[in-house]
């Protein structure tokens, strides 16, 4: 599994053009006025990781097959789309369905695309758009609230659950702080995430800059770090011109176009990894002859639910996992050398995969 990625922003912003670069389409039109994206546009890309080629090589695999994350485009977001303004709440809706936001916020200044706002801050940029979150989710709240009260009374153990998530995260979106704020008990984390409250999502900052500012940025994002800083979110810099151009260059010419920028990899590898790093996701590999394979999993993931990732069967008839971490496995040269230089461990159903493993499942059918 890969992740979905909600690209958020108000109108104007750069928001479509770094989604046409990062899943090198033009399915998502680039213009100069609102609401030019009337859909939101999924894209899917492969996850970039130099280990997962180093693999195939060391064993020779005929097929490399990359982990894979998704971007939903979500259409331009303006003052006012709780309450319908714009194109409203059908977008919304399509945020709920992400596991994380990328909220894209213009940090550059130019007099021929203009701002819906009529200025650049970045800033209030990103105030609005968590405003018309919170007053979604505040809504969406209430009429849930309003439809639980007789289960309830009837003493309906989930729905006074839901109950208790609802008023916890009301009490914080009335206090005027988002529902990731809130404090969620280990075993109450799956009913969380299923009541799917926009802001319960963790927020990636991506701050489009000038071509010239991509690899040091500028005063605006360097405003947008210390906000996200402050709220314990991430930011990213990067330039969706410098993207759009990346994304029709073959490899070799990519990178010599960021070598010339004075860039050490394209923004889409370092919006991969800051996603990663928010959601807590990791790496394990599958390598063989026939194919070298990156699996995502979140950190803190036993075994068995490793396995499970590639087929239910392998979670429930787990017996163990032949595992040997990734830097043995490339200074061994290979799995047999990693075997007789005593690397390859058996692990069972409590061992906690770390990111990089090479592992092989056993599991009885």
């Amino acid at each position: 599994m890969g992740f979905r990625m909600g690209i958020v922003g108000l109108p104007n912003v750069g928001k479509s053009t770094l989604f046409n670069a990062l899943t090198r389409t033009a399915a998502a039109q680039a213009a100069n006025f609102p609401f030019c994206t009337i859909e939101p546009n999924v894209g899917e890309v492969a996850v970039p990781d130099a280990r997962l080629d180093k693999l195939a090589s060391i064993a020779s695999s005929k097929q490399i097959i990359p982990t894979r994350m998704t971007f939903v485009d979500i259409a331009g977001l303006v003052k006012g789309a709780s309450r319908g303004e714009g194109l409203g709440n059908q977008f919304l809706h399509n945020i709920r369905e992400t596991d994380a936001i990328a909220h894209v916020l213009r940090c550059f200044e130019d007099g021929d695309i203009t701002h819906v706002e009529g200025r650049v801050d970045p800033v209030s940029d990103a105030q609005t758009i968590e405003m018309e979150l919170m007053l979604a989710d505040l809504e969406s709240i209430e009429k849930r609230l309003a439809g639980l009260v007789r289960k309830v009374k009837g003493g309906d153990k989930e729905a006074i659950e839901q109950e208790e998530l609802l008023k916890a995260a009301k009490e914080a979106l009335d206090a005027g702080r988002p529902a990731r704020t809130v404090k969620v008990s280990d075993d109450q984390q799956k009913q969380w995430r299923m009541l799917q409250l926009l802001t319960s999502k963790p927020i990636l900052y991506v701050c489009n800059v000038e071509e010239s500012a991509a690899a040091t940025g500028n005063a605006f994002s360097a405003k947008v770090a210390e906000m996200a800083a402050a709220e314990g979110n991430s930011h990213v810099v990067i330039s969706a011109k410098i993207e759009e151009e990346i994304s029709q260059l073959d490899a070799d010419e990519a990178a010599m176009f960021l070598d010339e920028m004075g860039l050490e990899e394209a923004g889409l590898d370092r919006l991969i990894r800051a996603g990663y790093e928010l959601l807590k996701l990791q790496t394990y590999f599958t390598v063989g002859p026939k194919e070298a394979r990156a699996w995502t999993i979140p950190a803190g993931t036993l075994a068995p639910q490793a396995a499970g990732v590639i087929h239910g069967d392998f979670e429930r008839g787990f017996i163990r996992a032949e595992t040997i971490a990734y830097d043995d496995y490339v200074a061994l040269g290979g799995e047999s050398q990693a075997r007789d230089a005593g690397k390859l461990r058996a692990e069972g159903k409590t061992y906690l995969v770390k990111d990089g493993d090479v592992l092989h499942f056993l599991f009885n059918t």
